[in-house]
């Protein structure tokens, strides 16, 4: 649990008033990296002992994985009966994503679940995007949300969500004004303090970049396909967010009672993973998104399709390979698929929302689309018929 000692680090140094990013702790040297805000909430773990934090971070994690099963079902229209949840849960533990979350003490799961949380709440509910705000002052990829409900035109969620993020800012500037402006000046832009791009561990489209072409800084090598991976991922899940409307709209338009459209389930999907895609660094714990991509296509009848990124996210093909030293810079091409699974799964999911999304925009207005053609499978009494969202 190197990360959580990471965690209590920070918050030590909010108590007794020393260098927040002045430090390095474990056999790792590893410095804080996140924003003062979130060293502000770790004060608690710097006044329990080791043992009891990380016993609690274990029993803490489990049960925010179950909320994640749960609010993954949600975000497929489902509902997960006690029965059910234990055992999606016990089977989620699997995951490398998740397994390691645990195994660094890492809070990915939460920040996951306050994301998931705020954007799976019925429209205009109270304060809807304040837990999204949080999660993005705490660690700044969920911020990524934020230009998506402006973009599919919440504006007042994203306004709310803009607000809350700015108020985690000036929290921390109220406690911690110096480190405040040493984050925003300056450690910002350091990404090389939160690790080496190049190594297994990162599985963003830089790691997977700069593996293949064997330089460890792949600059606008990297800077350029990630601005198009930005761009057309925010676009395509803008697209899908009006096609679920439009699908909605035609529910309600022909009183159709036996099938429910439920949210903008691929929309959130593909901005998490575009998130993941180009932040400079995504460690494979990072990608816990893969639980709710897992029960949206399980829901839709995607079996085959569940069970190939079942497979690619329990198969553990990074850690296979020879990594020590500066070995992940000289693997040969056979192993760079191997070295790098998840920047492709995300890859594949563009793509093939891509493809889904044009063939629903080449159906006849008024028609019904094919089962081959759409997105999603709206749950519901009937799963039989397969509707465009």
């Amino acid at each position: 649990m190197a990360d959580l000692l990471v965690y209590r680090a920070e918050g030590e140094a909010v108590v007794h008033g020393s260098d927040l990013y002045g430090f390095t702790v474990t056999e790792w040297r590893l410095p804080a990296t996140y924003p003062p805000f979130a060293a502000v909430l770790f004060v608690p773990a710097a006044w329990i002992p080791v043992p009891a934090l990380k016993a609690a971070f274990l029993a803490g994690n489990a049960l925010l994985l179950a909320c994640l099963v749960a609010l993954s079902a949600r975000l497929a229209g489902r509902t997960a009966p006690l029965p059910v949840l234990c055992t999606a849960t016990a089977l989620a533990l699997w995951l490398e994503p998740v397994f390691q979350t645990l195994l660094f003490g890492q809070i990915n799961l939460a920040i996951a679940c306050l994301v998931l949380w705020d954007l799976t709440r019925p429209p205009g509910a109270r304060a809807k995007g304040l837990a999204l705000g949080i999660a993005a002052g705490v660690k700044l990829t969920p911020a990524i949300f934020i230009a998506y409900l402006f973009l599919t035109a919440r504006r007042k969620e994203a306004g709310v969500a803009t607000a809350s993020f700015a108020g985690t800012a000036a929290l921390g500037a109220l406690f911690l004004p110096t480190a405040t402006v040493d984050f925003w000046t300056r450690r910002l832009f350091e990404t090389g303090r939160v690790g080496k791009a190049w190594i297994v561990d990162n599985q963003s489209l830089q790691g997977l970049i700069a593996r293949a072409t064997g330089t460890a800084a792949p600059g606008l090598t990297w800077a350029l396909p990630a601005a198009v991976v930005a761009a057309t991922g925010l676009w395509l899940a803008t697209r899908a967010h009006r096609a679920d409307r439009a699908h909605r709209a035609d529910l309600a338009h022909r009183a159709d009672l036996t099938q429910r459209a439920d949210g903008d389930r691929w929309g959130i999907l593909l901005t998490a993973f575009t998130a993941l895609l180009i932040s400079p660094i995504s460690w494979s714990h990072h990608w816990v998104w893969c639980v709710p991509l897992l029960a949206v296509l399980q829901a839709e009848g995607r079996t085959l399709i569940a069970a190939t990124a079942a497979l690619v996210f329990t198969a553990r093909t990074m850690w296979l390979l020879p990594h020590e030293g500066d070995r992940d810079l000289r693997l040969p091409w056979w192993q760079q698929p191997f070295a790098a699974p998840y920047p492709l799964l995300g890859l594949a999911l563009l793509a093939g929302a891509a493809v889904v999304l044009r063939r629903h925009g080449h159906a006849r207005p008024g028609t019904q689309p094919s089962a081959a053609s759409v997105p999603a499978v709206p749950s519901g009494r009937s799963s039989s018929a397969s509707t465009m969202r």
